[in-house]
């Protein structure tokens, strides 16, 4: 019996070569997969990591007003400048290589975040709301054919911007916090080291950064049958072969990426890692090409970097 996995990355590959190939992909894994629902699970993840950034920012950066943020990659649900917007910490710029976000992916957010505070749930996560800012959400709520995705965007002081971010249409040193979630690990090692140069010429003196990397094997997500490390097997021209631009992974490891920050000028302020599973690890045959890695450093299996720049 063929794997889940390789039935999903042979569907993607696929996919990858056809005309509109996000769009097919979103229907394929709406429809097919269930990787685009915004479950309880998937919210609760995505709302950890905005508390998290917004903890990071105030403890390595201060409690200022009126902040410019940047978040790479906000994909379909707007879950993190949602936050930002309610706890009146600033404007969110979102840089992304796509348009993910849509009016309905936009209501499906705001109807999460009603539910979960219905439900006595949000309160435990978000640190504070700014009351008149809720009451502004769900007024778009009972009226949300008023409101069109650009209307949205504005009244939360989201501004999307869909180019490479390795060349971003905004000033130098005029970002005060850079975030991510789940996005690192889905760039290209030469073209994420070109964005952590890029990061370094927007970001102010004494700017923060919080990026986290999930470096687990995204397969295994969905195919429970395979470990975390099943990726590492491959060799790098057979790993090309079986890797899609849908969802590409690098399956670079935690090592690599303080070494890349290294190179961009970049600091670690602070690392928190998960160790991962290294009885996991043990049951896959790890191709000689990872062979310079220790046990310990393949095991890792995600990381938050945060970096405080020097004034």
């Amino acid at each position: 019996m063929v794997s889940k996995w390789i039935i999903k990355a042979a569907v993607q590959k696929t996919i990858s070569y056809l005309p509109y190939a996000q769009r097919v992909n979103y229907f394929f894994q709406k429809h097919v997969t269930g990787g685009v629902h915004l479950t309880d699970d998937h919210f609760r993840l995505k709302l950890q990591h905005a508390r998290d950034h917004h903890q990071y920012l105030h403890t390595h950066g201060g409690n200022k007003p009126d902040l410019t943020i940047l978040e790479l990659g906000t994909g379909w649900y707007p879950v993190v400048p949602l936050l930002f917007f309610l706890t009146s910490s600033g404007e969110v710029i979102s840089v992304d290589i796509q348009k993910w976000m849509t009016r309905r992916t936009q209501h499906i957010t705001l109807l999460k975040f009603k539910e979960w505070r219905e439900r006595g749930l949000l309160d435990e996560l978000v640190p504070y709301f700014h009351e008149q800012r809720w009451e502004q959400l769900m007024g778009v709520i009972q009226n949300p054919s008023a409101y069109d995705p650009d209307q949205f965007n504005k009244m939360i002081g989201l501004k999307s911007l869909i180019q490479d971010a390795r060349h971003m249409n905004i000033g130098s040193e005029s970002v005060d916090f850079i975030c991510s979630n789940n996005t690192f690990e889905h760039i290209p090692g030469e073209i994420l080291h070109e964005i952590l140069d890029e990061f370094n010429r927007v970001i102010k003196p004494g700017g923060v950064m919080s990026h986290f990397i999930d470096m687990s094997d995204h397969f295994a997500h969905f195919d429970s049958r395979i470990t975390i490390y099943n990726f590492l097997k491959y060799s790098k021209k057979t790993w090309a072969f079986i890797d899609n631009s849908i969802q590409p992974q690098n399956r670079m490891r935690f090592r690599d990426y303080k070494e890349m920050y290294l190179a961009s000028g970049l600091p670690v302020s602070e690392e928190i890692i998960r160790e991962g599973d290294p009885l996991a690890l043990k049951r896959v045959r790890v191709h000689s090409e990872f062979s310079d890695y220790t046990e310990k450093e393949l095991a890792i299996s995600h990381a938050t970097i945060i970096s405080r720049m020097p004034r």
